[in-house]
């Protein structure tokens, strides 16, 4: 267990230093209970311009020497895909807590391994879901909480965008875990389990498989008890609404740019106009997640209630049976 007994603030530390570092440290200057101590890159020069770029204490040419500065209490995973496992295991072994940027691993066998290792050190471990601790996202669970919409029966939810034709390019590149279901499509589907609360009776699905062997779309129905359903779609070579709808007995909830958006709308049955609420922040929205893994730490806990391990190792398995309708699977994942 991390030590951090009274305290009011944990020392972070990242390990690489590429875009989605970058937005994840810029964030954490709006994070109240967090210090900026370490950064760990693969050159010492990567790793020096991070910390002068963001404000981190110190800076290390290898992620091995930052596992082994004791001021850091926990480690934000941003590194590729397929290497998650392995680096997140680093975190663990060294005694690390550890917020792992989605998809927390390329399948649900690795991410097993890593839950059943934080469990066995009594380490916080969570996966990096920021949308579930945004303010219209929230509000949206608060008012299905209070039954404003009634019974929630359906779900829709799409996340895509169109990039440019970039092969080698991580989104693209099978050997990185390029792909729309694990870089987007994991965004829809994690946010219909956290609708439902449960994970679906049957799946059905298709994609299409682009020429560099990675799903550059997809659609996928999910059926749950009682007749509710989920539709979701992903992409990342077609731009997409990007919108989230709930839809219950009595009204419904729209999330516009629900990965990112400032406003959610209540539309109760008989009602003319919507209620609408709109978020005033100033951050992008990593901050409340790294808030949350912060509180966490605090007050000992090893796992978020928002987002616990079981759920995000179902999302896995979920996210592992609709790759396999497609028969598509990576060698970065073969036999681990």
């Amino acid at each position: 267990m991390t030590k951090v007994v009274g305290r009011d603030k944990v020392n972070w530390g990242i390990m690489g230093t590429g875009w989605i570092a970058s937005q994840f440290a810029r964030d954490l200057e709006h994070a109240g209970n967090a210090v900026k101590a370490a950064v760990g890159s693969r050159t010492a020069e990567s790793a020096e311009k991070f910390a002068a770029e963001y404000g981190f204490a110190r800076a290390y040419g290898s992620y091995d020497e930052m596992l082994q500065d004791p001021e850091v209490d926990i480690i934000y995973v941003a590194t590729p895909h397929p290497l998650h496992k392995e680096n997140v295991l680093a975190c663990l072994e060294a005694g690390k807590a550890v917020l792992c940027e989605k998809p927390f691993t390329m399948n649900a066998r690795q991410l097993e391994q890593l839950v059943e290792k934080a469990r066995e050190r009594k380490l916080f471990l969570m996966e990096g879901m920021w949308t579930r601790f945004l303010p219209p996202i929230t509000q949206a669970r608060a008012w299905i909480a209070e039954g404003r919409i009634g019974e929630v029966r359906l779900v829709k939810a799409d996340f895509g965008f169109r990039v440019g034709w970039e092969p080698e390019g991580r989104l693209l590149n099978p050997d990185l875990g390029g792909g729309a279901l694990l870089d987007a499509g994991v965004y829809p589907i994690s946010f219909a389990s956290m609708i439902f609360g449960e994970q679906p009776q049957h799946v059905w699905s298709t994609a299409n498989i682009g020429q560099t062997g990675v799903d550059e779309q997809f659609s996928v129905l999910l059926s749950y008890s009682e007749g509710r359903s989920a539709s979701l779609n992903g992409a990342i070579r077609l731009n997409l609404s990007n919108e989230a709808v709930i839809y219950g007995t009595e009204g419904y909830i729209r999330l516009p740019l629900f990965l990112a958006g400032k406003e959610a709308y209540l539309h109760v049955n008989g009602q003319d106009e919507p209620e609408k609420f709109t978020d005033d922040r100033t951050c992008i929205g990593y901050a409340f997640e790294a808030e949350e893994a912060g509180r966490c730490i605090l007050e000992g806990r090893t796992e978020s209630r928002t987002i616990q391990l079981d759920e995000s190792l179902e999302i896995m398995k979920l996210m592992d049976t609709i790759r396999g309708q497609w028969g598509l699977r990576y060698k970065s994942e073969i036999n681990r």
